[in-house]
This record gives structure tokens, sequence and C-alpha cells, in this order.
């Protein structure tokens, strides 16, 4: 086999790779991605870390900066525990 049609077999495998089914979830008979439902969830508990935070009278220092890292953390978390 010449090295042009193997890299070029190599190339298709790992080209189909990516082709199993997303994850998705049924709601109300309709599939929604997993990352939306990981987003949304990770979505409220920002917002109520930051409704803690305010009744514990904490200040953060970068706010533009700290709450969507804080979301961002806790929905790539969030799909590695459920969804891997």
């Amino acid at each position: 086999m010449s090295a042009h049609r193997t890299s070029g077999l190599l190339f298709a495998c790992l080209a189909s790779a990516g082709c199993e089914r997303a994850p998705s979830f049924d709601i109300l008979g309709s599939y929604f991605p997993a990352w939306l439902a990981c987003l949304t969830t990770a979505l409220l508990l920002t917002v109520l870390t930051r409704v803690l935070l305010l009744r514990l009278k904490i200040e953060v220092a970068l706010p533009i900066v700290v709450y969507p890292s804080l979301l961002a953390c806790l929905a790539c978390a969030q799909w590695l525990l459920f969804l891997r």
C-alpha cells in the first residue's frame, strides 16, 4: 500500500469517528442537546451562587470575569460528570 493511500484511509477513519449520535435529552417530545441542559443548570447554579454571595455580603473583585468563568466551569463539570 502506498503512503498516500494509507494516509487517506487513516484520515477517513479519523473523520468518521465523530459520526456517532450526539448526546441529547427527550424533553416534552423534543430532543434538546445535552450541552444546552448543562448550560441551563449551570446558569441556575451561578445565579444561586450570586444570591448566596450577596446575602453573605461577600464582594467579588471582577464580577464581569468571575461569573461567566463560574458558569463555564459549572457547565463543563456537569458535562464531564454526567455525560463523559
